[in-house]
């Protein structure tokens, strides 16, 4: 696997190009694994030059620092272990109306939506995105009336 090498990357992008994160790149910085990055006068941003990248993707690939020291690297990870886990939707006739409510930042159950959508749509309804709006206001006006007596 052959990296490409630019002319200057970021500390961020030399992280990534040898499989590091970047709070543990600067843990490795400070340890002296690789080497410090040089500072751009202008905009004081640190980065790698091409001959700093070369080095550090060499103290990568031998396990040995810049200061001579040994160093063991986790192996890369598998891009399938990286993806987060979905979470089973809830099997029941409402699982696409409490996503929509969430979504506008109103955590509910299906047993309080339920009496909700029988009352504003005792024939049914059709269109999703009329009832998420309908069962939306009425759970707002219910919590704002609720809360005027305290």
């Amino acid at each position: 696997m052959q990296m490409m090498i630019k002319k200057a990357v970021s500390v961020a992008e030399m992280s990534r190009m040898i499989g590091l994160s970047r709070a543990r790149f600067y843990q490795l910085i400070r340890e002296g694994i690789f080497p410090q990055p040089i500072y751009d006068v202008q905009s004081r941003r640190p980065f790698y030059n091409e001959e700093m990248q070369a080095v550090c993707l060499e103290a990568r690939k031998r396990n040995c620092g810049v200061n001579g020291k040994p160093i063991l690297f986790y192996a890369p990870r598998h891009p399938l272990s990286a993806r987060p886990i979905k979470k089973p939707k809830p099997n029941n006739q409402y699982a696409d109306l409490l996503d929509g409510l969430r979504a506008l930042g109103l955590e509910v159950t299906a047993a309080q939506v339920e009496p909700v959508v029988k009352e504003l749509f005792p024939n049914g309804f059709q269109d999703l995105a009329e009832v998420i709006r309908a069962v939306f206001l009425r759970l707002k006006r219910r919590n704002t009336t609720d809360k005027v007596g305290r």
